[in-house]
C-alpha cells in the first residue's frame, strides 16, 4: 500500500463511517477520530443539544469551523454527515488524505437509522429524510476520491473492498 496519509470517511448518518472507520484504523495502524466527538468536546454539548439550543445551521457552522482547522495526520476520520456543507472544511480534510464516500441507498439507511428525529442530524426542522438524502448526494460525490457502495455488504466485506480500493 502507498504511504498512508489520512482517510476521510463521508456519507449519510447510518452509512457506517464510525463503525467501519474504527476497523479501518486498526487494520492500517492509524489513529481514529470522529469529528462529531470533536464538536461535542469543543461545545460541551451533544449534537442534538446544540441544535435544540440554537438551530441546525449553527451546528453546521460549528462543524465547518472544527473541520477547517483540524490537523489529523495519519488518521481515519469519520466526519459528520453534514461536513460536506463546508467547502473550507472539506478542502482542509482533502489536503490531509483520501476522501471516501460510503454510499448507501435511502432504503438501506432507513433500515439502519431508527432515531432520525433525535440523532442530532443537521437538517431543516421539517426536512424529510428523503429530501436530505437527495440534497447531500451531489455533495458527497463532489468531494469523494473513492465511492464505496455499501448496500448488501457486511462490515468485513466493506472493509475488504475499501482496503482493496485504497491499494489501487
Amino acid at each position: 500500500m502507498k504511504k498512508i496519509k489520512s482517510i476521510i470517511l463521508i456519507g449519510m448518518p447510518g452509512a457506517g463511517k464510525s463503525t467501519l472507520g474504527v476497523l479501518l484504523a486498526k487494520e492500517l495502524a492509524l489513529d481514529f477520530i470522529d469529528t462529531d466527538v470533536l464538536i461535542q468536546a469543543r461545545e460541551g454539548k451533544t449534537l442534538q443539544e446544540i441544535i435544540a439550543d440554537s438551530d441546525y445551521l449553527n451546528l453546521r457552522a460549528i462543524e465547518g469551523e472544527v473541520i477547517a482547522t483540524a490537523q489529523l495526520p495519519r488518521h481515519v476520520v469519520s466526519t459528520g454527515g453534514s461536513a460536506v456543507y463546508s467547502a473550507e472544511g472539506m478542502a482542509n480534510l482533502r489536503e490531509q488524505g483520501t476522501v471516501v464516500f460510503l454510499q448507501c441507498s435511502a432504503d438501506e439507511l432507513r433500515r439502519r437509522i431508527h432515531n432520525y428525529e433525535s440523532r442530532g442530524i443537521a437538517k431543516a426542522p421539517e426536512q424529510s429524510f428523503e429530501d436530505l438524502f437527495a440534497e447531500r448526494q451531489a455533495l458527497y460525490r463532489k468531494y469523494a476520491d473513492i465511492t464505496l457502495s455499501c448496500d448488501g455488504l457486511d462490515l468485513q466485506q466493506a472493509l475488504d473492498e475499501l482496503l482493496q480500493r485504497l491499494q489501487g
